[in-house]
């Protein structure tokens, strides 16, 4: 994958998990006790109820979300905006004959906290944002689709082709366990493990270094990158949100390279489309890791 489809990826799902992040957290964060860390190990993301993933998963086993996600594979994830060198009545066939079905668990996507960011007591480093589901194709194409709750329902909101929010959490499980999360500003994940913050992918291995950092580490590593950049501060006033990039310099005590990742855009984000009178977003993925 080139350097600008990864900042595109990085931008899109950065826009759009900041306007989800809330939709799952209240459920998650309703089995905490108060004031204490997520989970059993420090930092750790409170986890999302399984009954609230059988929801979700539910949600997308709905046969339009399915003849959907059809669609999506039929069109190579093309945003319906977009023409096609096939008629409708061809994409209509081609979605048919993509017979999608879902691989694998729903799984919750944790995305970097503000209040660990801002380096609130207890703050877990992550939050629940939304859920995703693995689909496949007849073909072998493979799509992610996102669903938050809304009230007591829940509802898919985006489409996207690959699947790196299942693909990254059986990662971090066969590795050894632990949580995976994601630093959307910078498109890097990351798994908890141990107390420490050890890299998933290319991004984070730039980010925290091969052998990672510990929690508290990364915690002042983020807060120099964005404590500055938080919902409320004068740069979010400004209408800076758009992205962020990484210094140059590797993390204290990493074994980073110090190269730097591609700056997260707010145009990088025009891939996103909303799909006409379904309330899903197709976010397309080009190439490959």
């Amino acid at each position: 994958m080139t350097e600008s489809n990864k900042a595109r990826r990085a931008a899109v799902t950065a826009l759009l998990a900041a306007g989800l992040a809330l939709a799952i957290a209240p459920t998650a964060q309703a089995d905490a006790p108060s004031g204490s860390a997520a989970g059993t190990t420090a930092g750790a993301p409170v986890p999302v109820p399984a009954a609230d993933l059988a929801r979700a998963r539910g949600a997308v086993q709905d046969p339009s979300v399915l003849d959907k996600v059809g669609h999506f594979f039929a069109r190579k994830g093309v945003p319906p905006t977009q023409q096609l060198t096939i008629g409708a009545a061809e994409e209509a066939k081609a979605a048919s004959a993509s017979a999608p079905r879902l691989a694998g668990d729903t799984v919750p996507v944790y995305t970097l906290d503000a209040g660990f960011v801002a380096g609130t007591p207890g703050a877990p480093v992550a939050k629940a944002a939304f859920t995703a589901s693995k689909v496949v194709a007849a073909d072998g194409q493979t799509a992610s689709v996102w669903t938050v709750r809304q009230g007591d329902t829940w509802r898919v909101v985006n489409i996207a082709s690959g699947g790196d929010e299942s693909d990254y959490a059986a990662k971090a499980a066969d590795a050894g366990g632990g949580t995976a999360f994601r630093e959307p500003q910078i498109n890097a994940w990351y798994v908890l493990r141990d107390g420490r913050v050890l890299p998933l992918d290319e991004e984070a291995r730039r980010s925290v270094g091969a052998g990672g950092v510990s929690l508290a580490a990364y915690q002042q590593l983020v807060h120099q990158r964005y404590g500055d950049k938080l919902p409320g501060s004068a740069y979010d006033r400004a209408g800076e949100g758009g992205g962020y990039q990484v210094d140059a310099a590797p993390a204290r005590g990493s074994a980073g390279t110090g190269s730097e990742l591609p700056a997260v855009t707010a145009a990088a984000a025009l891939g996103v489309t909303a799909l006409a009178g379904a309330g899903v977003v197709l976010r397309r993925r080009r190439g490959t890791r």
